[in-house]
């Protein structure tokens, strides 16, 4: 019987290990880019980019101004509506006190 269990043991051994290969994953491959010889030097792009970078921050810049200009003028305008406002509230303030005198 104690033979019977080694065996039985070896067998389950066995097939752990079959079933642990069969379902292992394999790596992901690597894929290396071939050498060009015609590649373009590493700078160029970078100074593409870097021109096309200063253009767009001049343009947001030019934006951002002309952004900033037309707050100023809503701005003055909301103040010269607000003085106007505050005119009238003291107007309608001494209509109230001369129509209790009245």
């Amino acid at each position: 019987m104690n033979v019977f269990k080694i065996l039985l043991l070896a067998l389950l051994i066995v097939a752990t290990q079959s079933i642990a290969t069969t379902h292992a994953q394999s790596p992901a491959p690597i894929i290396v880019q071939a050498a060009d010889a015609m590649a373009t030097p590493a700078t160029s792009p970078k100074k593409a980019e870097g021109a096309q970078e200063a253009q767009s921050i001049t343009a947001a810049i030019q934006i951002l101004e002309q952004v900033k200009a037309s707050n100023v003028d809503v701005l003055a305008k909301q103040k010269a509506a607000l003085e106007k406002l505050t005119e009238l509230k003291e107007a309608a303030d001494q209509l109230q006190i001369f129509a209790k005198r009245g």
